[in-house]
């Protein structure tokens, strides 16, 4: 049950996600996009509420409750950026606004995206700790929680592997080449 919840709620994010943009940009209905954007939350909401009762009703804590702990946090880690992302991206295309700038390609400027980017993946991992603590206290066996453990060390090994991989921008920046500055964003955000 709680697998198929998820991946209900994947499928609400991006069908929500659609009809805000088209609502914003299509219909010129900013207000109503607005509020379609802001219901997406409530799906993380819904997840969290059936995994704690599948929990209660007496379910075996396994895989699935973690997975979903573990899709919570990745959402409230970077769903904003991702709802930015297209935001802009769907302005661009249909309704005439300038072509988003992307991230940095080069250099200290890049290694800063990436740590950006990290540190979503840093505030997931913390999100998903918190509510798999959440359901072991909930559920109060030790015999019946090892599942749920094991999905916090997950959390952390993927928070640990993004995290080396946005170091090694740092200790490694990428050089443009030569006469090729194009990628890099200065200080204020603007493309050189």
């Amino acid at each position: 049950m709680i697998v198929a919840l998820i991946a209900a709620c994947e499928i609400g994010f991006w069908v929500l996600l659609a009809a805000g943009l088209g609502a914003r940009y299509l219909l010129r209905m900013p207000r109503l996009g607005l509020g379609l954007l802001l219901c997406e939350p409530l799906l993380e909401v819904v997840l969290l509420v059936a995994t704690a009762l599948d929990l209660k009703n007496g379910a075996e804590p396994n895989w699935t409750h973690g997975l979903a702990a573990l899709y919570i946090g990745y959402t409230v880690g970077h769903g904003h950026r991702t709802v930015k992302w297209l935001d802009g991206h769907a302005a661009h295309r249909l309704s005439g606004a300038p072509k988003p700038i992307g991230p940095p390609r080069y250099g200290m400027a890049r290694a800063r995206h990436e740590g950006k980017v990290w540190l979503g993946t840093l505030v997931g991992a913390v999100v998903a700790t918190v509510l798999l603590q959440l359901a072991i206290w909930y559920v109060d066996d030790p015999s019946r929680v090892t599942s749920l453990e094991s999905w916090r060390y997950t959390a952390w090994r993927a928070a640990g592997i993004h995290g080396l991989i946005a170091l090694s921008y740092l200790i490694w920046p990428r050089k443009a080449p030569a006469g090729d500055a194009e990628g890099q964003i200065d200080k204020e955000g603007v493309r050189r």
